[in-house]
């Protein structure tokens, strides 16, 4: 059985990582943070989700010497000029904290109109692999952010956030299941892309 390495201690984002390359490279195993020695994890310090997607995959091989995959993601609102971006996990500062971000973005928006919430959720995912090959492939979910939190699935602002796909149900990506929000969202779609190039290099 082949190990990857995901720099990431987010249960429900490794699920989603081995569920979706399972298709490309069966067998594969997911190891995130929590099962490798510790080791000094990079500032997230780039203006792109893709250069913090590849510092972080670079600083995982670097770690653990096994094939690396690392992902940035995150909300762009229109309305805040595509904030709060690469900041998304720590838009309401130290300690990250889901519903804070969530609050305070509502907050944010309490005042525009609905016409005006247009949003998108965009993901890079870079995979570095010990030959030294460097993959990078990013996706996006647009869609609109809501005026309250709805749902119980997902993760970060999926509880604010209506895809276009399911606009006219007006379902959150909170309340999609998981095969339906694995087929339309950011990360989804960018590991949609790069599955097929990582499973080459895995299985030679």
């Amino acid at each position: 059985m082949s190990e990857v390495f995901l720099a990431s201690r987010n249960a429900k984002k490794i699920a989603e990582m081995e569920r979706i390359l399972a298709a490309h490279a069966p067998g594969v195993r997911i190891l995130g943070l929590d099962d490798v020695p510790a080791y000094d994890e990079p500032v997230e310090d780039q203006p792109t989700f893709a250069g913090n997607a590849l510092l972080k995959a670079r600083a995982g091989l670097a770690a653990t010497g096994l094939p690396s995959v690392a992902d940035d993601s995150g909300l762009c609102v229109e309305a805040l000029n595509g904030m709060p971006g690469v900041l998304s996990a720590r838009w309401a500062g130290p300690p990250k904290s889901d519903l804070r971000n969530n609050e305070l973005l509502l907050a944010q928006l309490a005042d525009v109109p609905d016409e005006r919430r247009g949003a998108w959720f965009e993901c890079a995912v870079a995979f570095c692999h010990p030959d030294g090959t460097e993959l990078v492939e990013s996706g996006r979910m647009a869609g609109r952010v809501i005026r309250e939190l709805r749902g119980s699935g997902g993760f970060g602002y999926d509880v604010l956030f209506v895809a276009e796909e399911w606009d006219e149900s007006g379902l959150t990506t909170a309340e999609l299941t998981i095969d339906d929000k694995d087929a339309i969202s950011h990360r989804g779609r960018a590991l949609r892309a790069i599955g097929p190039r990582i499973g080459a290099l895995l299985t030679g």
